[in-house]
């Protein structure tokens, strides 16, 4: 069980092209859920998941996203789900809790068959007047935080292999 984690995490890549094949229900439940399991300073759950399927919001993400590049983009490489993980800008480990997070939901999607990427900008998205008025529609409190994305689909191509690890990554004193 140990070296089929291990072998998961290891064998993990970021997609950044995916097909627009949906993601099945009970596939994208059981990476919700994995999210959720993430470890959060003091046991707060501070973060909040947010899953967007609904082509429309997708839309308004993909631009949002994109006006913070400074380029017409879609920086989440045509996936079909967006997963945004928010959390609460008034918890000190806010950051690390929803990174956490971003990190369960992605080895969860690799276990399940499905592809993934981390986005980032989310924090400056729903720092600005058009990412509190998202949070508002959704009927979430406005001292959430953009932490970041991730991008799950099916790759539309093979994955491909582990870069070398640095020299010096690992030090043991």
């Amino acid at each position: 069980m140990a070296n089929d984690l291990i072998d998961l995490i290891k064998t993990r890549r970021s997609v950044r092209s995916y097909t627009a094949e949906p993601v099945p229900e009970e596939l994208l439940d059981q990476v919700l859920e994995a999210g959720t399991f993430a470890p959060t300073g003091g046991g707060h759950q501070s973060p909040v998941i947010v899953a967007v399927t609904n082509p429309e919001t997708r839309e308004r993400l993909r631009q949002l996203n994109a006006a913070v590049m400074g380029k017409d983009t879609d920086p989440y490489y045509g996936a079909p789900v967006v997963v945004v993980v928010l959390a609460d800008g008034e918890r000190g480990t806010f950051v690390e809790d929803g990174s956490c997070v971003l990190e369960n939901l992605m080895l969860a999607a690799h276990a399940l068959g499905l592809s993934s990427c981390w986005i980032h900008r989310e924090r400056e998205i729903f720092d600005g007047a058009a990412g509190k008025e998202l949070l508002r529609e959704w009927g979430l409190p406005e001292t959430l935080r953009g932490v970041g994305a991730i991008a799950l689909g099916y790759a539309a191509q093979p994955e491909g292999a582990a870069a070398p690890r640095k020299e010096g990554y690992v030090v043991r004193v």
